[in-house]
């Protein structure tokens, strides 16, 4: 993987010029590479890693399995791209294993999910069935921790 593009994975939120230092080259250099990577669609956007506990307290995720039968022309890619545009769906994947599909989803309740897998998505043709996994308290993301423990600050004390 490109250095710059290590990065930018770090710490999308780094300077051209801090960039630049770090990677031996100019400023404009690195404005252009980075450019060049969005034009090319490299670079799809940037995000905040969030801790959603503290920022929404009536936010809910959830892991979806789902298993499907693709049709014969598009493969898996045709549902893939109907579960994508529905805007409650944070991402899509296709896996390799018991099942075929991860979908990612966020809501404000639990209810909301739940109606959601049953009544639009286990609907759709091509798909044969669902497994949910609520996300009940996160620790990692992107290599980043999301809580951070608290420092011990008493001494060792012997007996």
């Amino acid at each position: 993987m490109d250095s710059l593009i290590k990065l930018l994975k770090g710490n999308a939120r780094l300077s051209d010029e801090q960039l630049a230092v770090m990677l031996g080259i100019t400023p404009e250099e690195v404005a252009a590479r980075i450019a060049d990577y969005e034009k090319k669609g490299v670079i799809k956007g940037y995000n905040a890693i969030i801790n959603e506990e503290l920022a929404d307290k009536n936010s809910v995720t959830a892991f979806i399995e789902v298993k499907v039968k693709p049709k014969k022309e598009f493969g898996f890619d045709e549902l893939a791209r109907k579960i994508m545009e529905f805007d409650e769906v944070d991402s899509v994947t296709l896996m390799s294993g018991s099942f075929d599909l991860a979908v990612t989803l966020r809501g404000t309740n639990y209810k909301e999910i739940a109606l959601f897998v049953a009544q639009r998505l286990s609907s759709m043709e091509g798909v044969i069935s669902t497994s949910t996994h609520f996300v009940l308290k996160q620790y990692k993301e992107q290599g980043f921790f999301i809580e951070q423990e608290a420092a011990d600050e008493r001494g060792f004390v012997s007996p």
